[in-house]
Order: structure tokens, then sequence, then C-alpha cells
């Protein structure tokens, strides 16, 4: 199945998937695509919340594209290809929509900033994270505010100094990454449609006023992610891909 983006308006809510067949991993065409979606859904009056999903089994998102990053060759290419995940991230918190995220397995480097990055977010018992970047030669350093801010200084550090090693959904639940963590994908998808349909009922202006509450200091995201983008540009250039 060839990659792809889609955007499905149902009552209340829409509905963003993006798959890609190299286990949902993103490039920067997608990225730009799929932060033009997020972005493009302001103008959706009837729309209170935004369910952000990905194709396929077992794999949520293995973050940016590991052949594209080979085909870097400056630092302005590396700054722009480590933006990519930003420009998503940004356009997530600055939308009024409440952003619902349904993972239904792994997340990789970028994948969890994406995670990290929704409102709120139920998984299934295979939705493990990892945060790889280390082991290659960089660092989370992009998504690091919003996984820090969701999760908790002490359990990032944990993730990023052990860049081999998966935290299992249960123990990611603990840490606030989701809310809840189901056996099966069948039991995921009907939690959500319940869930979103209960959620997109509510007050369109209390959903706004109570998305900007919970992004609260967090204006500096965008510089910090720009200057840490621009590191992880200079130092993929070292590496031996």
């Amino acid at each position: 199945m060839d990659e792809y983006i889609k955007v499905d308006i149902k009552d209340g809510y829409a509905v963003v998937e993006f798959y890609h067949p190299a286990h949902n991993s993103l490039h920067s065409g997608m990225l730009k695509q799929l932060k033009e979606e997020i972005e493009g859904l302001e103008k959706e009056t009837g729309v209170k919340c935004i369910l952000l999903k990905s194709g396929g089994d077992r794999t949520f998102c293995a973050g940016a594209n590991f052949d594209e990053m080979k085909t870097i060759k400056n630092i302005e290419d590396g700054r722009k290809f480590f933006s990519g995940f930003a420009g998503v991230i940004m356009a997530m918190r600055n939308s009024s929509k409440l952003i619902v995220g349904r993972v239904q397995g792994k997340s990789v480097g970028g994948g969890v900033g994406l995670v990290a990055a929704c409102d709120i977010a139920f998984g299934t018992k295979y939705a493990s994270i990892r945060l790889s970047e280390l082991s290659l030669g960089i660092g989370p350093f992009v998504i690091a505010p919003v996984v820090e801010r969701k999760i908790g200084l002490s359990a990032f550090s944990e993730m990023t100094l052990h860049p081999k090693e998966w935290m299992g959904a249960d123990l990611a639940k603990v840490k606030g990454l989701f809310s809840n963590v189901f056996d099966t994908t069948e039991e995921l998808d009907q939690y959500i449609e319940s869930y979103l349909t209960e959620l997109s009922s509510y007050n369109k202006e209390a959903i706004a006023e109570n998305k900007k509450m919970l992004w609260h200091d967090t204006d500096d995201f965008e510089s910090i992610m720009a200057q840490r983008a621009e590191v992880s540009g200079a130092l993929v250039l070292d590496l031996d891909l």
C-alpha cells in the first residue's frame, strides 16, 4: 500500500490518518502535509476535536524517515529535515481543537513526540515507546520539550540515556503518556469512538479554553525546537549512515 495522509470529517470531530509502508516513518513531504492538514482544520467550525491515528498494525510511527536522513549533505538541509516534526508539533499545540491520539503500536523518536503532543492519548498493550536517537549519534532534541512536558524530566532522561530499550505501554501509562491501555485494537477503537462522541458534544468555546490551559507556559517551545533542529542538523553530518 502506498503512503498517504487523509482527513475525514465526522460529526463534531475530524480523523487525521497517516501511513507509510516503512513502519509509518514520516519524510519531510508527509510532515509538511500533516502540519497543513491540522492547520487547515481550524476553518472547520463544526470540528471540536481531532483524532490522530496511523494506518497498519503494531507500529504507530517509527519517527523520521531514515532513507531521507541519509541524503542530508549540509547543515541547512539537516535543519530543515529535523524541523519537520517541530512543525507538526507546533500545529498540534496551536490548534484550538483537542487532539486525541490513537496509538495502536510502537513509536520511536519523532513518533513519541507526536504522541506526547496529543492532548490525550490511548494505546494498546503493543504501544511500546523508545527514544533511539543517542544510539544513532544524535539526540531527541527537537521533541524534548513536549516529551519532557508529558512524562517528566526523570522518565525522559531514562529513555534518552537507554536508547536501545523499550518502555512498555503500561509503564508509559504510569508515566503519563497514555490515559488508558487496551488489550486489543478493537477495544481501543470502541472506546475512542465513544470518547470522541462525548468529547465533541461539549461546548466549543470551553474546549478551546481548556486547550489553552493545557498548553500554558509553552510559548518558548517553537524557538527551542528551532534551535535544537540546528543542533541535530549539524550532528547528522558526522554520522556514518
